[in-house]
């Protein structure tokens, strides 16, 4: 089904008032059920990125970073099992998965001796049960699975689908029996910029 402007606006006006999880997913779909659920996380994902460009650098002054650092806080203090990062990321209209990143940074830079590195707060993202806090480790697991635009999660379901459609295309080049060369190739051959393909052999439109 093609897609026309006015249709693309009317979902992209639609998304303004709605934070970025699954649930606003599902009631998008039911909104627009003629549209697919591709379609519709396809959108939902570039308006709410530009959102979120928009919008990065004042989530990340220090004033903002130890507001929702205290607020979290109290937010456990009064009940640790309530999804308290997962409602402050939606309150202040961030990503939950880059709210998590928030906290956890700063909750780090309090307990340890050294200031955490980026790839120890990557790591821990991708696994919360080395988050050295129980409650801290389910908040922000909350965060992750309820995120349907950012973190790790949405990056390895990227990358499945990335590489689902490598293999499809390198399926078809060789039904079709065309030379080409993959990323690995390239590599070896000292290429700084790899594609996932090139072909050694311009191909005739007619042929192809």
């Amino acid at each position: 089904m093609i897609l026309t402007k006015v249709q693309y606006d009317e979902i992209a006006q639609c998304l303004v008032s709605v934070p970025p999880t699954r649930q606003s997913l599902r009631k998008l779909k039911q909104r627009f059920p003629s549209q697919s659920q591709a379609t519709l996380l396809s959108i939902f994902s570039q308006e709410y990125q530009k959102h979120i460009k928009r919008t990065h650098a004042k989530h990340h002054t220090s004033e903002a970073i130890e507001s929702y650092y205290q607020r979290y806080l109290n937010g456990v203090g009064r009940n640790g099992a309530a999804p308290v990062l997962l409602e402050l990321a939606n309150e202040v209209d961030y990503a939950p998965s880059l709210m998590a990143r928030i906290i956890l940074e700063r909750f780090l830079q309090e307990h340890e001796e050294t200031p955490p590195s980026k790839s120890v707060i990557n790591s821990m993202l991708r696994d919360p049960s080395q988050i050295p806090d129980g409650v801290l480790a389910n908040q922000v697991y909350q965060c992750i699975v309820n995120d349907c635009c950012y973190g790790p999660l949405v990056d390895c379901i990227k990358h499945a689908i990335g590489h689902e459609h490598e293999v499809l295309l390198r399926d078809m080049l060789l039904e079709k029996n065309l030379s080409f060369l993959d990323e690995d190739q390239l590599r070896a051959k000292g290429y700084d910029k790899t594609p996932d393909f090139i072909l050694q052999v311009p191909v005739d439109s007619g042929r192809a």
